[in-house]
């Protein structure tokens, strides 16, 4: 009987706050992707970022206290700890030299997919993972996400619906909202919460 090569979940993000549609996206996910394991990376230099991020300190335990609990899902600090920018593709490299014959599944929002020809080395990324697009409800959100879109797409390339409930979430906002000093409590998870109340996090003054 053929053994069926374990899959192991790729997903970044700044996580400057991780918040309760991340949660939900790594859940969904856990849920869905047949996972041996989901590991989380809070990026380091981001380079497509036009503006600056919290400190890596605060986001890696924010991300810690966001996911602890979830069984399969590992937060891992690596991007945070490499020197120039933060690529995807590098952190795949190392993934596949640390697990060879894993099944690489790389956890991405529509918006991302449909702007994957931007990305360093796009190409490559998509010759050493599966990309699964999280998907919003049709009715809610617009026409799905279609790889066929994208220009110069590899015809190898492999894709994965992740489908995933409406949720209008977005870190922008619960950082405005601790600038503004208005409750963002019901958006983040209890623990990322309190993190940010209690470091003060987020405040214009």
């Amino acid at each position: 009987m053929a053994v069926t090569a374990p899959r192991i979940g790729v997903f970044g993000g700044a996580f400057d706050p991780p918040h309760n549609a991340h949660l939900a996206l790594v859940q969904a996910a856990l849920a869905q992707l047949g996972l041996a394991e989901l590991r989380i990376f809070p990026t380091g230099d981001a380079w497509h970022k036009e503006r600056a991020l919290s400190a890596g300190g605060h986001r890696l335990a924010m991300a810690q206290l966001a996911f602890e609990g979830l069984p399969g899902a590992i937060v891992d600090a690596r991007e945070l700890r490499r020197a120039g920018p933060t690529y995807t593709l590098d952190t795949l490299r190392e993934l596949q030299q640390e697990h060879p014959g894993a099944e690489l599944v790389l956890i991405l929002g529509a918006d991302q997919a449909a702007s994957l020809p931007q990305w360093h080395g796009w190409r490559e990324i998509l010759q050493r993972a599966v990309v699964a697009v999280a998907q919003r409800p049709v009715a809610t959100h617009g026409s799905p996400f279609d790889p066929r879109g994208l220009a110069g797409l590899p015809p190898d390339a492999r894709f994965e619906t992740l489908a995933l409930a409406p949720m209008d979430t977005s870190a922008t906002d619960v950082r405005m909202r601790a600038a503004q000093g208005q409750d963002f409590f019901r958006l983040v998870p209890p623990a990322v919460a309190r993190y940010i109340d209690q470091h003060h996090l987020y405040r214009s003054t």
